[in-house]
């Protein structure tokens, strides 16, 4: 008994000494299910063990297994031992393609990203788009074909095939019928057909999901806000501020959203009309994201005017926007009294707003009329 007590005792004292964990090889013939060798291959490419094994355990316990091919692979395309280890860390999946299989995606990919280490930057950024299956190889070069056939240039495809992997594993029909679905709308609603490329490349490029979707849903949004005042070159303006989520949204939501700001901002519908011209997140924007919105911002002492005058500040959320007038007070700028327009943009454009407000603070404008102050 006072062994027990004495040793709780000392466990309980802050005197304490606490030894450190050593870094030692995780112990792997614990757990029979796992593939022992697969696991020793990872430990020795310095690959955090527990990490997977917390994360997506499973993949420990397939067999067969290609830990060193996986390597090599990327080895071979320049890749350090360091980002081999980040890669099967972030996505260990990848040492369950077969080495056949992960050839094949390296000459299908570096035939539109031919510079091997560009190629090693995009594994490392998104692996998952790369160790795929070899039930898609005939979509992806399918539609790599379609792509280039609309020229569309290799770094966009390039960037296509990362970001958004999952429209080169459809068929290539679903992205012929969107695309011709773009373009036809870009045409009808005004656009002229020398700008079509450079602008369906550009929406492409910001939102590669809307290939994703179907075609009748931009349809059909596009014919509700027609029929709600909007001429075609504004929703044409839409449709690029946008950059394609228009497919996202349906009439019902888009409806309730535009309802409820006009109800709050007490405007017309033509005043409403310009509004979300300039702010397109209005069309978005669900209900109760929108009254919380509006409700920070009157709450800080914002008046519906200025919100009209500045209606992209509803982008932000009500966290940000807090912070940002606090962030202006400081500084002796008072948004109530002032333009909204100083609080957009991102963390990066705020900060050299405010950095100028700042600088002003620091060193005020020299007036060379005013009277010279000295001492008696």
């Amino acid at each position: 008994m006072l062994r027990l007590v004495t040793a709780s005792l000392y466990l309980r004292s802050p005197r304490t000494q606490v030894i450190p964990l050593l870094h030692v090889r995780p112990c792997t013939s614990f757990i029979q299910q796992e593939n022992t060798v697969a696991v020793d291959a990872l430990y020795n490419l310095c690959v955090d063990i527990s990490k997977v094994r917390k994360q997506k355990g499973w993949v420990l316990r397939q067999s067969p297994a290609y830990v060193s091919e996986t390597a090599a692979l990327l080895r071979d395309m320049g890749a350090s031992e360091s980002i081999i280890a980040r890669v099967l860390e972030l996505y260990p999946e990848a040492i369950l393609c077969k080495p056949e299989e992960m050839d094949a995606q390296r000459k299908l990919w570096m035939s539109v990203c031919p510079k091997p280490m560009d190629l090693v930057g995009i594994i490392e950024k998104f692996p998952s788009s790369f160790f795929t299956s070899s039930s898609d190889h005939d979509n992806q070069k399918a539609n790599i074909l379609y792509f280039q056939s609309i020229h569309l240039n290799k770094r966009i495809i390039s960037k296509l095939m990362a970001t958004a992997p999952q429209s080169f594993s459809q068929p290539v029909k679903q992205n012929e019928e969107m695309i011709q679905m773009l373009q036809k709308t870009f045409l009808d609603l005004g656009g002229r057909e020398d700008n079509m490329k450079v602008w369906l490349q550009k929406l492409i490029t910001q939102n590669p999901y809307v290939l994703s979707k179907v075609p009748e849903a931009l349809h059909n949004n596009l014919v509700f806000l027609r029929d709600n005042g909007f001429t075609s070159s504004e929703l044409l303006q839409l449709l690029t501020k946008l950059k394609g989520f228009v497919t996202e949204l349906n009439p019902e939501s888009i409806k309730h959203s535009l309802s409820y700001s006009q109800e709050i901002l007490g405007c017309t519908e033509a005043e409403l009309r310009q509004i979300v011209l300039e702010c397109p997140a209005l069309l978005y924007y669900p209900v109760p994201i929108l009254a919380e919105r509006f409700k920070g911002l009157l709450a800080a002492g914002m008046s519906i005017e200025k919100i009209m005058e500045t209606p992209t500040v509803l982008e932000l959320t009500t966290q940000i926007v807090q912070y940002r007038i606090q962030k202006l007070r400081s500084y002796g700028y008072d948004a109530q009294t002032g333009s909204l327009q100083v609080l957009n943009g991102t963390k990066k454009d705020f900060e050299k707003s405010y950095g100028q407000l700042h600088l002003r603070r620091e060193r005020p404008l020299f007036n060379p009329v005013a009277p010279l102050t000295t001492e008696d």
